[in-house]
């Protein structure tokens, strides 16, 4: 089975419709262009909609970052479950799903997702469903853990390297990159024996 990085996921999803050809548009040009530079007119024409098209489902340009960021949000989320769910409940299952999709965007060398950054430059207030999101993620990460405080240490772990490449602030290089995953996967135990 081929496995797809949460950033191919949200863009390689099958078009059923304007509303997600509006959306694929969107993040296509943040990504093109920079994230603070979304302009409804470039959205409308990438997508093949006339603008009141995308004003139709999408009526301010604030509706549509935040559609990007509830897109995002939620391609993460299902990627994490199916994750979880390979697991079949070992303990740390989800820290250990949190790392792993984590180490698969880096292998990837996937760029940050642009509409997330888009969506944050333009409202800042765009980052209460990004908090919520996390602090879901940390409460999940610790109820599946064998040491609710080793839960924290990897999501503080993983989140610093996620941010830093958000704000392209990254200061670790490939090697301290895989020291840390190395020492991080022992941290929470051998992974359960997948059936074949």
């Amino acid at each position: 089975m081929s496995r797809l990085s949460v950033v191919e996921k949200v863009s390689a999803a099958p078009q059923r419709g304007a509303r997600e050809r509006i959306l694929a548009a969107a993040e296509a040009l943040a990504r093109d262009s920079g994230p603070g530079n979304i302009a409804l007119d470039a959205v409308a024409a990438k997508a093949g909609v006339s603008k009141g098209g995308l004003l139709y489902h999408f009526p301010t340009k604030a509706r549509l970052l935040e559609a990007l960021v509830e897109q995002f949000l939620a391609t993460f989320d299902g990627a994490l479950h199916d994750r979880e769910a390979q697991s079949g409940g070992a303990a740390n299952s989800t820290a250990r799903a949190y790392v792993d999709i984590m180490v698969e965007e880096q292998l990837c060398h996937r760029p940050p997702p642009s509409g997330l950054l888009a969506a944050l430059a333009e409202n800042p207030d765009f980052l209460a469903p990004v908090r919520r999101f996390d602090r879901q993620l940390l409460d999940r990460m610790k109820a599946s853990a064998s040491d609710p405080v080793l839960a924290v240490l990897v999501f503080l772990v993983m989140h610093g390297i996620k941010s830093g490449q958000l704000l392209n602030t990254e200061t670790i290089d490939a090697g301290e990159f895989d020291g840390v995953i190395a020492r991080l996967r022992e941290m929470l135990g051998p992974a359960p024996a997948t059936p074949a």
